[in-house]
């Protein structure tokens, strides 16, 4: 995913159709000259629902969409005939996919199935025709019921991107380029801060062809709770990760400091991210011999452990085995503080 096609908010205007109106007809025929009221009943207003789609991966196809607008219920007519129903606006969305009120900021809901589909905004109902307000003492009601209104409001759609594996990092921890070793993804890779602007998605193979979804998100820096960078936009996206891969690069001056920031800013976002399995990658671990290696070890933070380099694939295959391991197992006594 290039940053010119990577949508994860939009902001639309949504209208559902009103319901249309009972009809107030008196049958009337050639022999039967005072019928009886057989008004039928108004159809319903569109609703506009959001339906699930496992092959989206972005909310590029709705980039443009501004207003959103279904169709009103018909009338209802004579011989009690109920008039039609208004169609329903179906919008795909890629899953995890949460749909928000603009002006309130309540969440409405969040899309996670292919396939499922969830009202956003519903129709009115329609009204019944007069034929429902006859009795024994009022034989020829004259009146009917209006269709319900539909409704009106902004809505904010964001994506949280789901995957097994979210790399948490700062910029130039290696994120792009272990995604690009260990998938086919071709994220773009630079020596300057930021070089990720937005996530690119992986799928890395394992034995027997099993494989998980690997997410790589543009880089933390203090601060990233609170807005500053483009913090916000990468923090939403691992809430919805199952394990989070810490990446620090084995040449910054405090392993553990930078491990403990990282940690602290996802704290600040939201608390309920520490409770994901998490495991650390000490990058660029060519840098260093397998000796000062081993003398680093007993210095990391109590989290799983594995040093990696993508340039000569260092670890790569050990540390492939130990996200297999707790994305699938997730003892509760091994990586969690």
């Amino acid at each position: 995913m290039s940053g010119s096609n990577f949508v994860d908010y939009i902001k639309i205007s949504c209208r559902s159709g009103k319901g249309g109106a009972g009809s107030t007809h008196l049958r009337r025929e050639k022999y039967i000259p005072k019928g009886g009221p057989d008004g039928g009943d108004g159809g319903k207003g569109g609703s506009i629902i959001l339906k699930g789609n496992r092959h989206l991966w972005t909310l590029l196809h709705m980039r443009y969409t501004r207003h959103v607008i279904a169709d009103d219920g018909e009338s209802g007519s004579s011989n009690q005939s109920t008039g039609a129903d208004g169609h329903d606006v179906i919008l795909e969305v890629p899953l995890g996919t949460v749909a928000r009120d603009a002006e309130t900021g309540d969440t409405d809901f969040e899309i996670t199935e292919d396939g499922e589909t969830k009202v956003l905004l519903a129709g009115g109902k329609g009204g019944q025709g007069n034929v429902h307000f006859k009795s024994a003492t009022f034989q020829t009601p004259r009146f009917a019921q209006p269709g319900e209104p539909g409704q009106e409001r902004m809505k904010i759609l964001e994506l949280k991107l789901l995957a097994d594996v979210g790399l948490v990092g700062f910029p130039n921890a290696g994120k792009s380029t272990l995604l690009s070793v260990v998938s086919a993804a071709k994220p773009k890779i630079a020596d300057y801060p930021f070089t990720t602007l937005v996530p690119n998605l992986g799928i890395v193979g394992y034995h027997e062809n099993r494989s998980f979804v690997m997410a790589d998100i543009p880089g933390i820096i203090e601060g990233a709770h609170e807005g500053k960078g483009i913090g916000l936009r990468f923090l939403r996206h691992i809430e919805r990760n199952s394990l989070l891969l810490f990446m620090v690069p084995v040449d910054c001056d405090d392993i553990t400091k930078e491990y403990e920031i990282l940690l602290n800013e996802l704290r600040a976002y939201n608390p309920e991210l520490l409770d994901k399995a998490r495991v650390l990658a000490v990058t660029k671990s060519d840098l260093i011999d397998i000796d000062t290696i081993e003398r680093m070890r007993p210095q990391l933070p109590k989290v799983p452990a594995v040093f990696i380099s993508s340039f000569t694939q260092l670890g790569i295959k050990e540390l492939k085995d130990v996200l297999w391991k707790h994305l699938n197992h997730l003892p509760d006594d091994v990586w969690h503080d």
